[in-house]
């Protein structure tokens, strides 16, 4: 899964999994473009990672950051090979109680967002004659849960965005792919659940189970995946094991 030399630009990347993400890609041998909107940490990774890291303020709400993400991109290193859509939000709330602006916030972050950045990205792979854009949605893109409804419509938004994406894109030889973790070690899902018997393997994900995966879509490996949904869920949205053993 070699991504030696690859420039990737990762959105929401200064913590959880993007920081996780974006460790991985740089032991791997790629050059980094990390975007999110806390710039000190984001800034505080880069310095970690060295040389082959940049950090951009990225609010990826904004057509104009990930305008300037883009260029930043090109004036350090030259060329963009991959995109990890990663940046997302969580806010929960019945349907009764979400405001127009909560609502607004996450399609805008999760969904929205998301689009923005294939759009920005599209010239410069096209003129690399080719690359991957990886989205991270969720289990939450593949069923329902109680009280989050406008993060599952953007995850389901994200499945539809990334086969429409797949299917305009693969004349450029731009691959589009989706993944979908299900509960992962991080800190939106910290105390999210007692336990994990609604998942077949009985655990949560480690953060590497997801990077791996992430890593192996920007490689040329998966040359002839795309318009594809990965999950890595522990079995969850396979079916229910048996609550009562």
């Amino acid at each position: 899964m070699s991504v030696e030399g690859k420039v990737v630009l990762i959105s929401g990347a200064a913590k959880g999994m993007g920081a996780h993400h974006s460790r991985v890609f740089a032991a791997a041998g790629a050059k980094l473009v990390l975007g999110d909107v806390l710039d000190n940490e984001v800034n505080a990774l880069a310095d970690e990672l060295g040389e082959n890291a940049i950090a951009v303020h990225l609010d990826v709400s904004k057509t104009a950051d990930w305008d300037a993400a883009v260029n930043a991109a090109m004036d350090r290193f030259g060329r963009i090979d991959v995109l990890v859509n990663n940046a997302g939000i969580l806010r929960i709330a019945t349907i009764e109680d979400y405001s127009d602006e909560v609502w607004d916030q996450v399609i805008a972050v999760n969904l929205s967002g998301m689009f923005k950045g294939i759009r920005a990205v599209i010239p410069a792979m096209t003129a690399a004659s080719g690359g991957s854009i990886i989205n991270i949605s969720s289990t939450a893109g593949l069923k329902g849960f109680q009280s989050c409804s406008a993060y599952i419509s953007s995850k389901f938004g994200v499945r539809g965005l990334t086969k429409a994406a797949a299917i305009e894109l693969a004349e450029h030889n731009i691959r589009v792919n989706s993944v979908h973790p299900g509960n992962i070690e991080t800190e939106m899902t910290d105390g999210l659940y007692p336990n994990y018997k609604h998942v077949p393997m009985n655990r949560i994900g480690r953060p590497d189970e997801i990077s791996k995966l992430v890593l192996f879509l920007a490689s040329d490996d998966s040359s002839f995946s795309t318009a594809a949904e990965f999950v890595a869920d522990g079995g969850e949205t396979g079916g229910m094991p048996n609550l009562f053993a």
